[in-house]
């Protein structure tokens, strides 16, 4: 069989999120074949066909943008609320 698998992750240390990270990888078979890093702010890609996809994506402005608004839309919003409610019991 095959294992295929998207990873969307936000990394931070800061309380005020100021080093948010985000990362989008895309695994086949365990293996990373291409990755979105927001501190690049394009795809890397790692194989073979990541590299042709890579190439592919970061060459269309709309998906490019779109990769890099996660930081504030996705990690910055569920990051602030997952924070409120750990700070308020404690």
């Amino acid at each position: 069989g095959y294992f295929y698998s998207v990873w969307a992750k936000c990394i931070h240390s800061s309380h005020d999120f100021s080093d948010m990270v985000y990362i989008d990888s895309y695994i086949f078979n365990k293996d990373v074949y291409i990755q979105f890093n927001s501190t690049v702010g394009e795809y890397v890609g790692y194989t073979e066909h990541g590299v042709y996809n890579a190439r592919n994506w970061n060459s269309d402005p709309n998906i490019l943008q779109s990769e890099r608004a996660e930081v504030e839309r996705y990690c910055k919003y569920n990051a602030e609320i997952r924070q409120a409610a750990i700070a308020d019991k404690t």
